[in-house]
């Protein structure tokens, strides 16, 4: 029993649950909902920068873009530039006049803007459909480490965590939440330097993998398998070939360039974190801070994905490290790689680092979506005279209600890659709440009608592009819909708003709050 205590693995990762729960308990006296849902606003450019980093970056990054990378050669390292030009354009667009406008959650912003209660509740059925999907595959990249390294049963992967997630939310709500993002992202940025300089170290350069690369263009499967040009790749006794390669043509990279550069936009934990700071200034400066850390993040997701693969196809590392490369598909690459390149400790590290990843993004989902469950449709349609005690209660019973549905989320996902679900929240939040920001903030024109029409056809119709796309014509089906859909949101508040024109009279006056300095510190 001591033994295995004293794993690197095991002893790394108890270290990171002990600081949770010590942060968790010094963050847990949350007496107003301003405390418990933003943090009381009280958070500085450098810690809510990095916590907004620790949200934004999740197993998609940590696991999911150097998963693709390796799976899908460079094509799979595309999607961290899409990532990043997200990041950019929030920061650009939206940061500021957001933190002006100063609210609780994401649906106070259409409440708010259309003194609309219709408006509001449309928000939050959008705010929970993309959580869901944002929060499965954070739930299944947990299971899996787990499963692998830990010997636990998937399913006890999916329980452990969301328990655990109701505690860390529950307790320490948004000021226990940004504090371990925070911590988090550092621990995830040191795991990676660390698995960078081991990889160096190591000779493996980029000038050495590219050759051995090159020579093999093709495709590795979720099973292990790959297949390049009638090629087979031996190692280990073994021989694995495979079908069903996947390169996007023109078109597919078109859409998935709009959908998941766009979707940052519309991320309901993203969004609320500019909540959480003093001023507009503040909110700008974290935005910038988080695209420089993002930016390090990608470079260092794409370039061990090609370690990964290079490792794969040369068949050196040790038979338990090239197992675990095929059974645990694209989403283990980043742990295998490390135990090739540093063993246990450094395999250690970076399972820790995988957790971290995963509560950090999860927390933030888990505080958006509690929000809106207890803020926007208990404390408005249910108990409009509610008191501010009685509002944090009724945000820590929606942690459990949502444990519970983004367990069972998470257990429908269990084959799934983490990079290729996280880009289909993406794409469902481009096509909603992207239309409604840009043009909610930057367009006087905008009416009640149109916001509500833009958020339920964009999500009905990327849903159904997602969801049933054989039901349509070839050249319709996309992996990434959001060539389609994203222009169907921005439309359907456009169109339907030039026909209603019942433009909200204090419109003026909401554009004033939100883009002049004297908001500042509103």
């Amino acid at each position: 029993m001591l033994e295995t205590l004293l794993e690197p693995k095991m002893l790394l990762t108890i270290l990171l649950m002990g600081t949770i729960v010590y942060i968790t308990y010094l963050t847990k006296r949350n007496t107003t909902a301003s405390d418990y849902f933003v943090g009381g606003r009280s958070f500085g450019w450098f810690t809510n920068g990095s916590a907004i980093g620790g949200d934004y970056l999740s197993a998609a990054t940590f696991l999911g873009i150097a998963g693709l990378t390796y799976q899908l050669g460079y094509d799979g390292a595309y999607y961290a530039f899409c990532f990043s030009i997200g990041l950019t354009l929030l920061a650009i667009f939206v940061a500021g006049p957001l933190r002006r406008f100063g609210a609780y959650t994401v649906a106070d912003f259409l409440a708010y803007r259309f003194h609309s209660k219709r408006a509001r509740l449309a928000a939050v059925a959008v705010v929970l459909a993309i959580s869901g999907f944002y929060a499965a595959p954070q739930l299944l990249g947990a299971a899996q480490i787990l499963s692998m390294f830990f010997g636990t049963s998937y399913e006890f992967g999916i329980i452990f965590t969301c328990s655990v997630m109701i505690f860390y939310v529950g307790v320490g709500g948004m000021k226990g939440t940004t504090l371990n993002q925070a911590l988090e992202l550092w621990i995830r940025l040191g795991a990676f330097v660390l698995m960078v300089g081991a990889a160096i170290y190591g000779g493996l350069h980029y000038q050495e993998i590219l050759a051995s690369i090159n020579e093999f263009k093709g495709v590795i499967t979720g099973t292990g398998q790959y297949a390049a040009d009638g090629k087979d790749v031996a190692f280990d006794g073994d021989t694995w070939t495979g079908t069903g390669n996947y390169f996007p043509s023109f078109w597919q990279t078109i859409s998935m360039t709009i959908g998941l550069s766009l979707g940052t936009i519309g991320l309901p934990h993203i969004l609320l974190r500019f909540y959480t700071n003093p001023s507009a200034k503040a909110a700008r400066k974290s935005a910038l801070m988080a695209i420089g850390i993002a930016s390090v993040f990608f470079l260092f997701a794409v370039y061990l994905g090609v370690v990964g693969r290079s490792i794969f196809l040369s068949g050196t590392a040790e038979g338990a490290v090239m197992k675990d490369l095929v059974s645990g598909g694209n989403n283990m690459v980043v742990p295998s790689t490390a135990q090739a390149l540093g063993g246990e400790w450094l395999l250690g590290l970076v399972i820790a680092g995988a957790f971290a990843a995963v509560f950090s993004n999860l927390s933030g989902l888990f505080i958006a979506s509690s929000g809106a469950l207890a803020h926007d449709l208990y404390a408005t349609f249910l108990r409009k005279n509610i008191t501010e005690k009685e509002r944090v209660v009724a945000g820590k019973i929606a942690i459990v209600i949502l444990g519970v549905l983004y367990g069972v989320l998470g257990l429908m996902v269990k084959e799934a890659s983490i990079g290729h679900l996280v880009a289909l929240a993406f794409t469902v939040a481009a096509s909603t709440f992207t239309p409604i920001f840009i043009l909610g903030i930057w367009w006087r024109g905008m009416t009640e009608k149109g916001a509500i029409a833009g958020l339920v056809i964009g999500l009905l119709s990327s849903m159904y592009m997602i969801f049933l796309p054989t039901t349509l014509p070839e050249f319709l089906q996309f992996r990434v819909p959001g060539l389609i859909t994203v222009p169907i949101g921005f439309l359907s508040v456009y169109i339907v708003s030039k026909l209603d024109r019942q433009v909200p009279a204090d419109v003026n006056e909401f554009m004033k709050k939100v883009h002049s300095k004297e908001s500042e510190v509103a």
